[in-house]
């Protein structure tokens, strides 16, 4: 009976571990961090991106400062990062107060994370960006092509709660230079304070995307200060999404029609968003 027993519980652990070698690849194919499998924009020569993500390092609930750790979702800051990069583009990483951004530990377990994020904590020089970013406020954003906002549950906490980062999205969509903005997930609450010369709000009417409710409530995060789906429909968005069987594992992109913002629903639209940014740039 002993021995029976011990087999069993072997064959169990066999199983066990095999799953758990096999879970990121399952993930993957269930939809998580799809490739990229679109066109490659051809960029041209001096180009320069900017990406925002957040200084936030808590998940606490409202009036707390303790809580789990979060920050940026390492993906959506590393997708676009090298491939902005990759097609010849300076980036800059910049951030609300400038300094530090946290990268929520989660998004670089072994189920999750990305080759992008493999290669960021082998780059010296990107991890240097992220550990002195720059500050929001210090910076013109039209001397910049693109301007992309990084998302994450941290994102939650500071950039839709920016009078300066609205200012600099206005400013930036108002120059002659005209950079493309936009972001994915969390990130496009940067957007929600821009305004045009009239005071009222300038994502107001155009079609646009970010994390929805659903996939909020399916992981069980209600603590966070602000919803992208919910703010940009406050917002005056028209609002567009897909689903899955869990909308962890669905994506979407959406460039509005006068092809000034381009936005990605979540950790899996990364590749595509930076992509249609600079397809648009590039023409």
């Amino acid at each position: 009976m002993k021995a029976k027993l011990l087999k069993i519980l072997g064959v169990t652990a066999v199983a066990v571990g095999l799953l758990a070698l096999a879970l990121p690849t399952l993930l993957h194919k269930a939809g998580l961090h799809p490739e990229y499998l679109g066109e490659i924009a051809q960029v041209p020569a001096g180009k320069r991106a900017l990406i925002i993500a957040t200084n936030q390092a808590v998940l606490s609930a409202p009036g707390e400062t303790t809580g789990p750790a979060t920050g940026v979702m390492a993906s959506e800051m590393t997708h676009p990062y090298y491939n902005f990069l990759d097609a010849g583009i300076a980036v800059d990483i910049a951030s609300i107060q400038g300094g530090n951004i946290p990268v929520d530990p989660q998004t670089l377990s072994r189920i999750v994370k990305t080759p992008e994020d493999d290669r960021f904590m082998a780059d010296p020089e990107f991890l240097a960006k992220v550990k002195n970013s720059l500050r929001v406020a210090d910076i013109d954003f039209t001397q910049y092509d693109i301007i992309f906002m990084s998302g994450g549950w941290g994102a939650a906490y500071d950039l839709g709660y920016s009078p300066v980062l609205g200012e600099k999205v206005s400013d930036a969509f108002y120059a002659a230079h005209r950079p493309v903005i936009g972001g994915v997930c969390h990130g496009v609450l940067g957007l929600i304070n821009a305004k045009d010369r009239e005071g009222n709000l300038l994502i107001a009417g155009r079609r646009m995307t970010g994390v929805t409710d659903k996939q909020i409530k399916e992981l069980g995060i209600s603590s966070t200060p602000q919803h992208p789906e919910t703010e940009l429909r406050k917002a005056g968005v028209v609002f567009e999404s897909k689903s899955a069987f869990r909308d962890f594992f669905a994506t979407h992109v959406v460039v509005d029609d006068e092809q000034r913002f381009v936005t990605g629903q979540n950790q899996n639209s990364g590749h595509e968003t930076a992509q249609k940014m600079m397809a648009i740039i590039a023409r």
